[in-house]
């Protein structure tokens, strides 16, 4: 072991949550090993539990917020 922390992969439209299958914008790595996807709904109600078990928590759900530039071309 290095040391070296692995690269964070972004959560894509494919990662659902482990609690309803909605889009994932919460990983939750667990200090044991294997991780665990929440909406953002979800993931407010237990990641505080698992940080404070450890856990290292990816939160994108500020994408939820964001809105585009523009359309895309053709879309306009």
């Amino acid at each position: 072991m290095t040391g070296a922390l692995a690269p964070i992969k972004p959560l894509t439209a494919l990662d659902r949550c482990d609690r309803c299958g909605a889009q994932a914008y919460i990983r939750a790595t667990l200090p044991v090993g294997g991780e665990l996807l929440f909406c953002a709904h979800h993931g407010r109600q237990h990641v505080t539990v698992l940080r404070d078990k450890g856990a290292e928590i990816q939160d994108e759900s500020a994408r939820l917020s964001e809105s585009p530039a523009s359309a895309p071309e053709g879309e306009r």
